[in-house]
This record gives structure tokens, sequence and C-alpha cells, in this order.
């Protein structure tokens, strides 16, 4: 039917606006081999019809678009996966698009196909997008036989989000729990090995060297001097402000240095060689745990040379 000028002109009166219409929709017939493609994917199919050169052409034509010749007539399921060759994205949908949200309209080789379907993709993100990504149709509820039966594809599933949460009980044991009562007690309990003569804290009921057991406990000092340590820029419910200091810390006495924070000293004055005390909850608040100990707080003494 001609087309009709609107009823508003644009204001430019050397441009004409025409709007070209088939009233009730424009009716064609689809003949045996397009009819074919749309009544299988009425039935939630995807078929191909194969040439005499053997390639599978998706959609079906009925001649050969290489050598003209007809097509054989044999159809051939496809799909209905298949694989993204080339894309281009769409960031806003216009009225007459598939979705209602960015997308990608994309050429896709369907699994046993060997020319390309060009449908709508919906990866969630543009950068889910990629040459080769595996993608499945989504089917409308009630398909028609129109190629809008396949609402659009998506991304096949290659991993999966579980929440895990699970909820279990430590018990401390034998060497733990005896250094956990001292700690309860305001105190530092090692053990000395008596074939090596090392000590070491928390206390051990075997020697981790030489693997001599080691009955007693020895009390050692809440003093000591730091070996090495981190300046720490990510906040921690433990330190005292950010950036914070986790050292490790040699006990007087003892020949094995244990890992604490060190706090009420700047992180950029913190070093080597520092020796630093045990900073202490009141002893009300005191449990069997390594949080009766604040931090390691400075001595004022001079630092050790470490060798």
């Amino acid at each position: 039917m001609p087309s009709e000028p609107l009823a508003d002109p644009p204001a430019d009166p050397l441009v004409a606006q025409h709007v070209l219409e088939f009233p009730g929709g424009y009716t064609r017939t689809t003949g045996p081999v397009i009819g074919r493609f749309l009544s299988e994917l009425r039935a939630r199919r995807l078929v191909g019809v194969r040439t005499t050169e053997g390639r599978v052409l998706v959609p079906p034509l009925e001649y050969d678009p290489a050598t003209g010749d007809p097509v054989t007539g044999e159809y051939v399921e496809v799909g209905p996966a298949g694989t993204v060759t080339t894309w281009a994205w769409v960031a806003e949908p216009l009225p007459g698009h598939p979705l209602d949200r960015p997308f990608a309209w994309a050429f896709i080789r369907l699994d046993g196909a060997d020319t390309d379907l060009v449908h709508a993709v919906d990866p969630g993100h543009p950068k889910a997008l990629r040459q080769g990504l595996r993608v499945w149709p989504v089917w409308r509820e009630k398909p028609t036989g129109h190629i809008t039966d396949i609402s659009h594809f998506v991304p096949e599933v290659s991993q999966i989000r579980a929440d895990v949460r699970t909820e279990y009980r430590i018990k401390a044991g034998g060497a733990l729990r005896v250094f956990l009562e001292g700690i309860a007690r305001g105190v530092l309990l090692g053990g000395r090995c008596e074939r090596c003569a090392k000590v070491y804290v928390p206390y051990r009921s075997a020697c981790p060297e030489c693997g001599t057991a080691i009955p007693d406990t020895v009390e050692v000092p809440d003093t000591g001097t730091v070996t090495t340590f981190a300046i720490n820029n990510l906040p921690d419910p433990r330190a005292p402000q950010v950036p914070f200091v986790s050292a490790y810390i040699l006990l007087d006495g003892t020949d094995i240095p244990m890992i604490a924070l060190v706090g009420d000293v700047p992180a950029h004055e913190v070093r080597q060689g520092m020796r630093v005390k045990a900073v202490w909850v009141p002893e009300s608040e005191r449990t069997a745990s390594m949080a009766n100990i604040r931090w390691f707080a400075p001595t004022g003494e001079p630092d050790v040379e470490l060798s």
C-alpha cells in the first residue's frame, strides 16, 4: 500500500516523513523448506537442510548459496546449543527488539550446522560475550511456528554459586589446653626440650626438632623483641587502628618467635629489634584465649641487634 504523510510534518520543510504500513500484516507463503523449519520450531526443534556437497544450512534454504544447486531435501536436526562466532552489542534496545534490556545480536553456529543463525543473546553483561561462547535457546511458553519461538539465547551453565556455611567446634586438648589455661591466669607457658635445650612457646608436648617428649612447662616473660613485621592497611577487629602492625616477637628466653599485634606506637615507627611487652586485658575480663593479650607495646628499651 502507498505511504502517507504524517499528520505532524517535521519542522524542516525540506524533510518529508512517511509511514509504510501493511494493514493486517504482510502475508507470504513459506514454501516447503522454510515451512518445515518453522513447523519444527513450533515443536521446539531446530533443523537444517543438507546440500549436495554435504553442508547443513541453518536456517534452511531451497538452493545452495555457494553453488546455486537445489538442496537435497534431507533435513537434519541441529543444536539446540551452539557457539557464538561474532556479535554486536545493543546497549539501548528499541521497541521492536526481542528484549527490553541490553543484549547482543549474534551469529550462532548451531551444533551440526555449517552456517550461522542470527539471533539475540542475553549474556547478562557485555564482558561475558566472547568468540566461542556456548549458548542455549530459551523457548517461549507457546510456540507458534515463528523464529521468535526462540525468545533468545543464553550462555550455557559453566559454573554454579552455592552459599556454603558450616558450624563446628574445636576442642583444645593436650599442650594447647595447658597453654591457654596459663593465658587465662596471665602467664605465658613454654616447653624446654632436654635434648635440644630449646624453649618453645606456645607449650608443646614434644620437641618439633628432635621429637623428644617435653613433659613439663616453663613460664616465660611477656617481654620480647620484634624479629620481623608487616604493616596492614585493611581493617581488623583485633587491631588498635589502621594501619596496624602484625609482628613475629621472640619472647625473652625462648627460641621460636610467636605472632602478635603491635600497638601503642605508629605503624611507621615499628622496626626490627624493637623491645616490646604484652598489654593484657584486665584480669576480670580474661578467658582461656589469646585475646587476653591486646597487643605488644614498646618498652622504651634500646633496640636489640639481631644476628
